[in-house]
């Protein structure tokens, strides 16, 4: 079931220039909770929200997802900029016309207890890279798979017990970043990773006492954003309200904003095409 704003909250997306640091309010809703931006090749930014998508422009504008059921906020857009893919309620992926038209599933039934999470798409757009969600008894099993964009047989890229999310393509194709708590000492301690496609090499690029979620890397490699929950968070729940926007850098981490927010925030590649800014969500409360 689509999220929806608590009294007195409202929905605030914003941009921000990563070389200045200013942060520009773009558009705001008290009606609708919308999440997880991101960007067209032409520059026009794309959301979700009651289980529908919009594209942004003086309002919310939906795009006709052609019979596809009610989407999350896991949804990436094609890099010819003629497809838009999401994760739907149902458990699938599915391929629709980023002007609007039929959808078409492009996940295979893995069963009942699978569920498709989509965060990424290869630089050439032949492969999507999910994390796969499979219920195991009482446990809940998450491991990053990829699929052909347009539909095919599955590669399970890790194949293990720890939580695993936010699986997204390096720029050259080459890495599929991530988060996990592979490393954790306490649960739910997530920090970054990205694996080498084809061998499995497995990097850590975090080792802080946050806990940090969605690597996004720019469209130039120039850094990778991502959302860093307080300590001792489990998951990437909704409504914290210490959530802070980080940059990783070759010098280091750096520190762009603090908002109230998490979930929905920034789950989905964010950046705008020419790697100069990148979109996110805020949802204060207002407590008055």
């Amino acid at each position: 079931m689509p999220r929806t704003l608590r009294p007195g909250q409202r929905s605030e997306l914003y941009t921000v220039d990563v070389r200045s640091g200013e942060h520009q309010l773009v558009f705001t809703s008290n009606e609708i909770l919308f999440e997880a931006p991101n960007w067209t090749p032409g520059g026009d930014l794309i959301v979700n929200g009651d289980g529908k998508l919009f594209r942004v422009d003086n309002g919310l504008i939906e795009i006709e997802l052609g019979g596809v059921p009610d989407i999350n906020n896991d949804h990436v857009v094609s890099p010819d900029g003629t497809t838009v893919y999401v994760s739907a309620d149902d458990g699938h992926l599915y391929a629709v016309p980023l002007t609007g038209g039929p959808g078409r599933r492009v996940s295979n039934d893995r069963g009942p207890g699978f569920h498709h999470y989509l965060h990424g798409i290869s630089p050439d757009g032949t492969t999507l890279a999910y994390i796969g969600l499979e219920q195991v008894g009482v446990r809940r099993v998450t491991n990053v798979w990829t699929v052909p964009s347009d539909g095919g047989a599955d590669v399970q890229v890790t194949n293990d017990e720890y939580a695993d999310d936010g699986s997204e393509y390096s720029p050259d194709g080459q890495w599929i970043y991530f988060n996990s708590e592979r490393m954790a000492y306490v649960a739910g301690h997530a920090q970054l990773f990205r694996i080498a496609v084809g061998s499995g090499e497995i990097e850590q690029l975090t080792f802080d006492e946050r806990v940090n979620w969605f690597p996004h890397p720019a469209p130039d490699g120039s850094s990778i954003a991502y959302v860093s929950f307080p300590p001792g968070t489990e998951g990437h729940p909704a409504d914290i309200e210490d959530v802070r926007l980080r940059l990783l850098t070759d010098e280091g981490i750096r520190e762009l904003t603090t908002l109230f927010g998490g979930q929905g925030t920034m789950n989905v590649p964010s950046w705008s095409p020419d790697s100069t800014s990148f979109a996110y969500v805020a949802y204060p409360l207002d407590v008055s």
